[in-house]
């Protein structure tokens, strides 16, 4: 049993650290590594680097640690990698088996390509003996589920929710809105009094941040039949919400001149350098505005619905830990994939990045012992969403069909109508390609 020398830098900031898994052989739902299942051996293992990784990096350890001291003549490589290499590196991991990595960490809205590629194991069974895995949340348990089958366990999930100033509304005398009718409202009465500031921070580039809009007008992005997905942006619903989410830009409140080409980190940079006065940004975003010049004078609600007491359905995002096809430790990998994505793992994640953990108890601990992710706690247990789970949302999103669809609109070059009928169209060639 020996640590390997790459292992320079576990993970704090992408879950892990030291969960009791099964030395037993969990059952197999397909095979890997042309049928092998070594018990010893050095497993290797790609995690994205973060902007601070040392965190990330002293929880990994740990659980690595955890995870060799149960198996001897194991060792585990593990090597941070760049999240904007990772398409590149995937493709070629999947093409060279010998190459290849047994686990790694990847987007939740890029398994079903992964799986389209062949490149993900089936660990269904794996997953279902699992005792921890009954406190996953549903939508994290569907970003790594495709056709019923799973194919990882969540390794952390990301939530927005609505940022706003205590110093500006405490001066104009306002209250954080109940609705998304008083959201427009209280940006367009900050602006109005405080021109040097948006009232609210929006991105005609901001997919996630404007998705809770149609969300809560009732509107979906696709609706599945049968395995087969539908756009619904051009649903009346759906409209209702773009409608809703591009009315915020105008010298009213974010000129479209300044904010149609902005991106969700865009809008995090414009609140977190006192340009705003509200911004929908994540649990995630908490470190690049605690460096700013608003910190110690914000405060954090969730985003309300259509009618008060709502909660607006927010994207789950996150990352995820899977073990490729190709691997030849199957039960090894497994084992550590556990360690690494467990209960006690996303508690030391939590502590040392800030990432929410997947599991709705340990989430809900958390929660009590950092009233900063409260609000962001209430949004996932309200009922968040996810994208289409087909291999059809990678083009999808890599076209920029969503975020075209609002700057077309916020541009005046088409109106709501037929910018969603556009969109719709090119959402459904790509569902029509991916089923072919």
């Amino acid at each position: 049993m020996k640590l390997s020398a790459r292992l320079a830098a576990p993970l704090a900031a992408l879950a892990l650290a030291g969960l009791t898994a099964t030395a037993c052989a969990p059952a197999t739902s397909d095979g890997g590594g042309g049928g092998e299942d070594k018990k010893t051996g050095t497993l290797r293992v790609w995690l994205f680097r973060e902007v601070n990784n040392q965190p990330k990096e002293r929880v990994v350890d740990a659980a690595v640690e955890a995870f060799t001291a149960r198996h001897d003549g194991v060792s585990v490589d593990v090597r941070y990698i760049p999240t904007d290499s990772r398409a590149e590196r995937m493709k070629a991991a999947f093409n060279d088996p010998a190459s290849a990595p047994d686990l790694v960490e990847y987007g939740n809205t890029d398994t079903a390509g992964y799986v389209r590629d062949g490149g993900l194991a089936d660990i269904s069974e794996e997953f279902a003996a699992w005792d921890e895995a009954a406190d996953t949340d549903p939508t994290a348990r569907q970003s790594v589920t495709v056709d019923g089958r799973v194919y990882g366990v969540p390794l952390f999930v990301g939530v927005r929710a609505l940022y706003y100033r205590t110093d500006v509304f405490d001066e104009l005398g306002l209250k954080p809105p109940a609705t998304l009718a008083q959201v427009r409202e209280t940006a367009e009465a900050v602006r109005a009094e405080r021109p040097d500031l948006y009232g609210l921070a929006v991105g005609g580039a901001y997919t996630y941040g404007a998705l809770p809009f149609v969300w809560a007008h009732g509107g979906e992005v696709a609706e599945e039949r049968d395995g087969a997905y539908t756009a619904a942006l051009d649903d009346a619903p759906s409209q209702a919400g773009v409608t809703a989410y591009t009315d915020l830009f105008g010298d009213a409140n974010c000129p479209a001149r300044q904010c149609a080409q902005m991106t969700g980190n865009d809008t995090v940079e414009a609140f977190a350098g006192g340009k705003a006065a509200m911004a929908i940004a994540g649990d995630f975003s908490r470190q690049a505005v605690e460096s700013g010049p608003v910190k110690d004078t914000y405060a954090v609600v969730p985003l309300p619905g259509t009618t008060e007491g709502e909660i607006a359905p927010a994207f789950a995002g996150g990352n995820n830990l899977g073990m490729l096809k190709s691997s030849s430790h199957r039960t090894l990998a497994v084992d550590l994939m556990r360690e690494l994505a467990g209960k006690e793992s996303q508690r030391e994640l939590f502590d040392a990045m800030g990432f929410l953990p997947t599991f709705t108890d340990v989430r809900e601990e958390v929660a009590q012992r950092e009233p900063f992710v409260e609000p962001f706690v209430r949004t996932l247990a309200a009922g968040a969403r996810f994208v289409p789970a087909t291999p059809a949302w990678a083009q999808i999103d890599a076209g920029q069909v969503l975020p075209t669809m609002f700057q077309e609109v916020v541009s005046g070059r088409k109106d709501v109508a037929a910018a969603t009928e556009d969109a719709a169209e090119a959402m459904d060639e790509a569902f029509r390609q991916a089923a072919s």
